[in-house]
């Protein structure tokens, strides 16, 4: 008897190609994907604007820090605008400056342009600079800066009519909304002050209001003060 020997080649061919999706299949993964998308966008948005939030907190904090080491120098917080809660000048008082006399100007310790005491006058409501190097000799008075770890983003400035430019402490997270300018159409969301405070008669009321697009054609504002410790929803502004 012949036998006859099996080799390798006797197996049936296989097809290598590889099985594609059928177009039930392709509609479920679509499915699928956009479940996990609407599930996952909602809470990436929430994550943001817990974040903008936390930061504008956190900056308002330490500008509150800067005003009681202020108050613990000068034996006062620093004066605000009588008309006008946004106009304030908290970036000079917290960031000190030298009062040139003779030549009637403001110059900011961190280098910034100098302003003229007159203009100063005219646009923050009050007639001069605290916490500023002023005298000369034994009785020299030295500035101080509060706020040594300021960001360029925690900086705003305007320019008035007669070309000075001043400077303003607003939040880095801007509006975050980019039509919501309070700071005269510029770019910056400035932190509002009143002293003495209509919220808090005995110090001072400090807040920035933060206008978030919760979804298409949908806002929220969020008010950042220091008389609740919890951010308001909603709450029409002081």
């Amino acid at each position: 008897m012949n036998l006859v020997p099996q080799t390798c080649c006797s197996q049936p061919a296989v097809n290598s190609r590889p099985r594609a999706f059928t177009l039930i299949e392709l509609l479920v993964v679509i499915s699928i994907i956009g479940v996990l998308a609407a599930l996952i966008f909602p809470v990436a948005g929430s994550v943001s604007r817990v974040k903008k939030i936390n930061t504008a907190q956190a900056e308002l904090n330490d500008i509150e820090l800067a005003l009681e080491n202020y108050k613990a120098k000068y034996g006062t917080y620093p004066p605000s605008n009588p008309a006008n809660t946004i106009t304030n000048g908290l970036f000079y008082e917290l960031t000190g400056v030298t009062n040139d006399l003779a030549d009637n100007y403001y110059i900011p310790l961190d280098g910034s342009p100098y302003v003229k005491v007159n203009d100063y006058f005219l646009e923050f409501g009050v007639g001069g600079v605290v916490n500023s190097t002023k005298a000369s000799g034994d009785e020299t008075v030295y500035a101080k800066d509060f706020l040594p770890g300021l960001k360029a983003t925690q900086i705003a400035s305007t320019t008035n009519g007669t070309g000075s430019t001043f400077f303003y402490l607003v939040t880095s997270v801007g509006g975050p909304d980019l039509t919501y300018q309070p700071l005269n159409g510029v770019s910056g969301n400035p932190f509002r002050y009143k002293y003495p405070g209509t919220n808090n008669p005995n110090s001072y009321d400090l807040w920035v209001q933060l206008s978030i697009n919760s979804k298409p054609n949908a806002k929220h504002t969020y008010l950042i003060c220091n008389w609740s410790q919890q951010p308001l929803l909603n709450n029409p502004l002081p």
